[in-house]
């Protein structure tokens, strides 16, 4: 394949050649005006001479034809896996490349899979990316074979040929899916919260499944699944009361309908944090000292808690003298407080307090109840604590999980953690920010101990003589604690070097107020980059395991790891996106990995609307397998591609130079004979005029 083409490129350039022309053609007006007869052959010889100057050349070049391309994009998405569409899918591109290739077209075949991260079918991205490898004016069609569903947006930039959607899919296809609507993000506990769920269908729907209701299962936080039929096509507000904090999973699962495409967008997952509005917290001082404002600031500091606090100076019937302006203005409302009120409280604090009369015994068997009916309470004291008006001889003796022996040690000891406070997630992690040597945690010492004989509960941390310094007890649905020491405050004030006061009071006080992260027996799964991760807290030594239910159904135990005291963990690989379950015993923990409702199957009927922008914006064509396979066709560029049973190529006609070659038009002594020659004859003409 040749071609030619005249160029020109003068050697004085072109504004030279342009003022020489101006010359010409005034020399060419003022013959004419004067008469003179010869003015047409000079003019021809001036153009001869300004063509000279101009160099035209001969540029002559040999090519080498470059074939036309076509791009075949391949759907291989989740959703393009359905029913039948991969056959289908790999039948027409096993004829289209077919055809391309008998037509002389090379086909470059690419692959559309999944997008990360629930990105759903990026094809728009992958069609550009594709696109990317190809010369522009080789590009002779695009071929996207696809259900259509595209789920980025249509760049600026369209292909300089005509793309076509080979679409996949048949027309009696129909699904049915679970929409969540609107569902809040967190939930206050004990209030209601409200979130909306759709049920819908997409497609052709059969005539024996419209307007029938549907089965729809749901359980919270694992519990066994209950069933409720639903409407389809409408929206339900649905009222959910959390009674457990942090993590609560909601579980909705549809029971699949005949003929539907998938079942995989027939559930839903609906993850709500469960949050304490206020901590109201009552604090009962039975007398000031300096620990006291530590207990204070503590509570104060926490934006989340609503704080009482009384401090009992004496009991109301005592005579000492004090005068009437320096008495309390404010009665102790006893009666509110621990009859009327108590249940409103999250956590009852006894600080160095003495029974002196105040509190009749029916108050503290009210306490008491309130604590067996799911309460926390927390008794912290001093030498009042081993005397004859301690809190032990009232009826929360009967469920304080150690008693006082009436020894009382005023000494400086250093509190340890027991072997089961190493693995209490109250006090696990005291000593590991407070490194010592030799095993001795680099915390200071207290000065005051209250001896205390265990009956029951959890000791975690120990004193003089590893005698129990604080005990841990569960009583009914409650919680109880006792501190045998007033000197925790101490540590606050840098006591030789302090101590982790404040953390060790949070966490006692969040553990009484039952919070899930600071169960001695707690099992979490929550997704990790590469599966599942599994944590498992425990006062027992292992080995555990834990039992996987993956989303299908199937089962797998998976051995833990520890990786510190009481804390035991592992990762089970997994890349199916859906709700795991994890057991260990009674302990359970939901967790959903990927996306319970992955973008890519929320709509799963073909559709070829979200293409249609691009296909029409390139004079493409859309046509379905399922009509048959269309034939591939020739066309000029700039006109339809497409027509029925039919879509076509654009032929480019791309070519490579391999040779190129530049010579004179005219050798310079003939351009000089030519204008010599017709300036001649012009002198000729005018001189026979004038003989």
């Amino acid at each position: 394949m040749n071609g030619a083409e005249l160029v020109f490129d003068p050697g004085f350039g072109w504004a030279v050649v342009a003022v020489l022309g101006v010359l010409a053609l005034g020399v060419t007006a003022l013959s004419i005006w004067r008469g003179l007869i010869g003015w047409p052959w000079r003019a021809l010889a001036m153009a001869v001479l300004l063509a000279a100057l101009a160099n035209p050349s001969l540029q002559t070049e040999d090519r080498r034809p470059l074939g036309d391309i076509a791009v075949v994009l391949r759907d291989e998405t989740g959703s393009n896996l359905l029913s039948d569409r991969a056959e289908q899918t790999a039948e027409a591109e096993a004829e289209l490349v077919q055809a391309l290739t008998d037509m002389g077209v090379e086909a470059r075949v690419s692959v559309l899979r999944d997008a990360p991260d629930d990105g759903g079918s990026a094809l728009h991205r992958a069609l550009s990316e594709s696109l990317a490898e190809v010369p522009r004016d080789r590009l002779s069609g695009v071929f996207v074979l696809s259900d259509g569903l595209a789920h980025d947006t249509l760049s600026d930039d369209l292909p300089a040929a005509p793309v076509h959607l080979v679409q996949t899919g048949r027309a009696e296809d129909w699904d049915r899916r679970v929409v969540i609507r609107n569902a809040p993000a967190y939930g206050i506990l004990g209030e209601e919260l409200t979130f909306v769920l759709r049920i819908e269908d997409d497609g052709a729907v059969p005539a024996d499944q419209r307007g029938v209701p549907v089965a729809l299962g749901y359980a919270l936080n694992g519990e066994p699944m209950r069933q409720a039929m639903v409407p389809v096509g409408r929206d339900m507000p649905l009222t959910l009361t959390l009674d457990h904090g942090g993590l609560n999973v909601l579980h909705f699962v549809l029971d699949p309908a005949p003929g539907e495409l998938t079942d995989r967008n027939n559930q839903a997952v609906v993850q709500i944090n469960g949050i304490r509005d206020r901590l109201r917290v009552l604090l009962v001082s039975g007398e000031p000292h300096t620990g006291q404002r530590t207990w204070r600031n503590l509570l104060k500091s926490d934006p989340a808690v609503d704080l009482v606090h009384f401090t009992i100076l004496r009991p109301p019937g005592r005579q000492d003298g004090v005068p009437t302006n320096e008495l309390s203005l404010i009665a102790f409302p006893t009666r509110e407080l621990f009859i009327e009120k108590i249940d409103e409280f999250d956590l009852i604090i006894f600080d160095r307090y003495r029974r002196r009369g105040i509190l009749p015994n029916a108050y503290f068997q009210r306490i008491r109840e309130y604590v067996e009916q799911g309460g926390a309470l927390l008794i912290a004291g001093g030498d009042e604590l081993a005397g004859a008006e301690s809190l032990s001889y009232s009826p929360l003796g009967q469920i304080m999980p150690a008693q006082p022996t009436a020894r009382v040690f005023s000494q400086g000891f250093l509190p340890m953690l027991s072997d089961l406070g190493g693995r209490h997630p109250v006090t696990a992690e005291l000593a590991a920010n407070w490194p010592g040597q030799d095993g001795v945690p680099g915390w200071g010492r207290w000065l005051r101990q209250v001896e205390l004989a265990p009956l029951r509960g959890t000791t975690i941390m120990t004193g003089i003589d590893d005698s129990p310094l604080l005990v841990l007890d569960r009583v009914g649905e409650g919680r109880i604690a006792v501190l045998g020491s007033d000197q925790a405050w101490l540590w606050d004030r840098g006591f030789e070097g302090g101590g982790p006061q404040a953390e060790l009071l949070r966490r006692l006080a969040h553990w009484l107020m039952a919070e899930s992260d600071l169960e001695e027996e707690a099992l979490q799964a929550e997704p990790a980059p590469d599966g599942l991760r599994l944590t498992r807290r425990s006062l027992q030594d292992g080995p555990h395991d834990v039992v996987i239910t993956r989303p299908d159904g199937r089962t797998d135990v998976v051995p833990l790891v520890q990786t510190a005291p009481g804390r035991f963990e592992a990762t089970f690989p997994s890349s199916d996106p859906g709700l795991y379950r994890a057991t260990a015993g009674e302990l359970e923990a939901l967790a959903v990995l990927g996306a319970s409702n992955p973008l890519e199957f929320q709509r799963v009927v073909s559709r070829d609307e979200p293409l249609q922008t691009l296909v029409s914006g390139t004079q493409g064509g859309i046509a379905r397998i399922d009509d048959g396979i269309p034939t591939l066709r020739l066309v000029e560029s700039g006109r339809q591609a497409a027509g029925r049973g039919w879509l076509g190529i654009v032929p480019r006609g791309a070519y490579e130079t391999v040779d190129l070659r530049l010579s004179p038009l005219l050798p310079a002594w003939i351009w000089l004979i030519l204008a010599a020659g017709l300036g001649l004859v012009g002198w000729l003409r005018e001189g026979r005029r004038g003989a």
